[in-house]
Protein backbone atom coordinates (compact mmCIF):
# COMPACT_ATOMS: atom_id res chain seq x y z
CA UNK A 1 0.00 0.00 0.00
CA UNK A 2 1.58 3.53 -1.16
CA UNK A 3 2.13 6.34 1.46
CA UNK A 4 -0.20 9.85 1.76
CA UNK A 5 1.93 12.54 1.80
CA UNK A 6 1.15 16.10 3.08
CA UNK A 7 3.54 19.39 3.52
CA UNK A 8 2.02 22.11 5.56
CA UNK A 9 3.58 25.32 6.57
CA UNK A 10 1.53 27.86 8.64
CA UNK A 11 0.22 29.41 5.60
CA UNK A 12 -0.72 26.74 3.09
CA UNK A 13 -0.76 23.02 1.97
CA UNK A 14 2.34 23.10 -0.35
CA UNK A 15 2.14 19.39 -1.51
CA UNK A 16 -0.89 16.75 -1.22
CA UNK A 17 0.18 13.52 -2.45
CA UNK A 18 -1.34 10.08 -2.35
CA UNK A 19 0.51 6.51 -3.96
CA UNK A 20 3.84 7.57 -2.63
CA UNK A 21 6.66 4.91 -2.80
CA UNK A 22 9.17 7.02 -0.33
CA UNK A 23 9.91 10.29 1.53
CA UNK A 24 13.18 10.59 2.49
CA UNK A 25 13.04 13.63 4.87
CA UNK A 26 16.51 15.62 6.71
CA UNK A 27 16.31 14.41 10.01
CA UNK A 28 18.12 16.21 13.01
CA UNK A 29 20.65 13.13 12.95
CA UNK A 30 20.69 12.58 9.10
CA UNK A 31 18.61 11.57 6.27
CA UNK A 32 15.37 9.59 7.56
CA UNK A 33 13.91 7.50 4.58
CA UNK A 34 9.72 6.38 4.44
CA UNK A 35 8.61 3.63 3.17
CA UNK A 36 5.12 2.09 3.21
CA UNK A 37 4.35 0.11 6.30
CA UNK A 38 6.75 2.37 8.56
CA UNK A 39 6.03 2.44 12.26
CA UNK A 40 4.58 4.94 13.57
CA UNK A 41 6.86 7.52 14.22
CA UNK A 42 7.07 11.31 15.21
CA UNK A 43 10.41 13.38 14.38
CA UNK A 44 12.14 16.95 14.15
CA UNK A 45 13.36 17.96 11.11
CA UNK A 46 16.19 20.00 10.39
CA UNK A 47 16.01 22.59 7.10
CA UNK A 48 17.11 20.90 4.29
CA UNK A 49 16.02 18.99 1.07
CA UNK A 50 12.76 16.75 0.93
CA UNK A 51 12.34 14.28 -1.54
CA UNK A 52 9.47 12.39 -2.62
CA UNK A 53 9.62 9.41 -5.40
CA UNK A 54 6.06 8.30 -6.67
CA UNK A 55 5.55 6.09 -9.38
CA UNK A 56 9.82 5.99 -10.64
CA UNK A 57 9.44 9.79 -10.34
CA UNK A 58 11.44 12.43 -8.12
CA UNK A 59 10.38 16.00 -6.65
CA UNK A 60 12.27 17.60 -4.41
CA UNK A 61 11.21 20.48 -1.93
CA UNK A 62 13.19 22.98 0.34
CA UNK A 63 12.27 22.40 4.16
CA UNK A 64 13.25 24.88 6.94
CA UNK A 65 12.84 22.55 9.50
CA UNK A 66 9.56 21.36 11.62
CA UNK A 67 8.25 18.01 12.78
CA UNK A 68 7.27 14.55 10.22
CA UNK A 69 4.59 12.06 12.13
CA UNK A 70 4.56 8.50 10.03
CA UNK A 71 0.83 6.61 11.10
CA UNK A 72 -0.89 4.21 9.09
CA UNK A 73 0.98 4.71 5.62
CA UNK A 74 0.30 8.93 6.11
CA UNK A 75 3.28 10.79 6.33
CA UNK A 76 2.31 14.85 7.08
CA UNK A 77 4.94 16.69 7.25
CA UNK A 78 4.95 20.45 9.71
CA UNK A 79 7.26 22.58 8.28
CA UNK A 80 8.35 25.87 9.23
CA UNK A 81 8.40 26.86 5.66
CA UNK A 82 8.29 24.52 2.41
CA UNK A 83 8.29 25.11 -1.05
CA UNK A 84 8.28 22.94 -4.04
CA UNK A 85 11.89 22.63 -6.11
CA UNK A 86 9.38 24.27 -9.35
CA UNK A 87 8.47 27.63 -7.01
CA UNK A 88 12.18 29.00 -5.65
CA UNK A 89 12.89 32.01 -6.93
CA UNK A 90 16.26 31.51 -7.86
CA UNK A 91 17.44 35.26 -8.35
CA UNK A 92 15.83 36.09 -5.18
CA UNK A 93 17.43 32.65 -3.19
CA UNK A 94 21.04 33.97 -4.92
CA UNK A 95 20.17 37.69 -4.03
CA UNK A 96 19.64 36.72 -0.31
CA UNK A 97 22.85 34.56 -0.17
CA UNK A 98 24.86 37.23 -1.14
CA UNK A 99 23.06 40.01 1.42
CA UNK A 100 23.91 37.45 3.87
CA UNK A 101 27.55 36.94 2.96
CA UNK A 102 28.26 40.37 2.86
CA UNK A 103 26.27 41.20 6.13
CA UNK A 104 28.62 38.50 7.65
CA UNK A 105 31.61 40.13 5.87
CA UNK A 106 31.10 43.38 6.96
CA UNK A 107 30.10 42.27 10.58
CA UNK A 108 28.83 46.73 10.68
CA UNK A 109 26.18 48.02 13.29
CA UNK A 110 23.64 45.58 14.85
CA UNK A 111 24.03 42.58 12.50
CA UNK A 112 22.22 39.43 14.17
CA UNK A 113 24.65 37.02 13.99
CA UNK A 114 22.34 34.09 14.30
CA UNK A 115 19.73 35.47 12.16
CA UNK A 116 22.49 36.01 9.50
CA UNK A 117 23.93 32.27 9.30
CA UNK A 118 20.41 31.15 9.28
CA UNK A 119 19.29 33.15 6.42
CA UNK A 120 22.43 32.28 4.67
CA UNK A 121 21.83 28.57 5.13
CA UNK A 122 18.54 28.84 4.22
CA UNK A 123 19.19 30.60 0.67
CA UNK A 124 21.99 28.31 0.27
CA UNK A 125 19.32 25.07 0.45
CA UNK A 126 16.98 26.75 -1.64
CA UNK A 127 19.62 27.29 -4.59
CA UNK A 128 21.26 23.45 -3.87
CA UNK A 129 17.48 22.40 -4.08
CA UNK A 130 16.65 24.05 -7.55
CA UNK A 131 19.83 23.54 -8.77
CA UNK A 132 19.53 19.37 -7.96
CA UNK A 133 16.29 19.53 -9.98
CA UNK A 134 17.39 21.64 -12.85
CA UNK A 135 20.83 18.81 -13.04
CA UNK A 136 17.96 16.16 -12.95
CA UNK A 137 15.86 17.49 -15.63
CA UNK A 138 18.80 18.22 -18.07
CA UNK A 139 17.27 21.63 -18.38
CA UNK A 140 18.28 25.45 -16.85
CA UNK A 141 17.30 27.24 -13.75
CA UNK A 142 13.77 27.16 -12.94
CA UNK A 143 11.82 30.68 -13.41
CA UNK A 144 12.35 33.47 -11.46
CA UNK A 145 9.46 35.92 -10.46
CA UNK A 146 9.06 38.63 -7.93
CA UNK A 147 11.82 40.98 -6.78
CA UNK A 148 14.29 40.99 -4.32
Amino acid sequence: MPLQLRVITAERVVLEETGVDEVLAPGMLGELGILPMHAALVTTLAPGELRVSRAGQEMSLSVAGGFLEVKDDRVTVLADAAERAEEIDVARAAAARRRAEAALASRRGEVDLAATEAALRRAVLRLRVAERVRRRRGGGLPPTTGTD
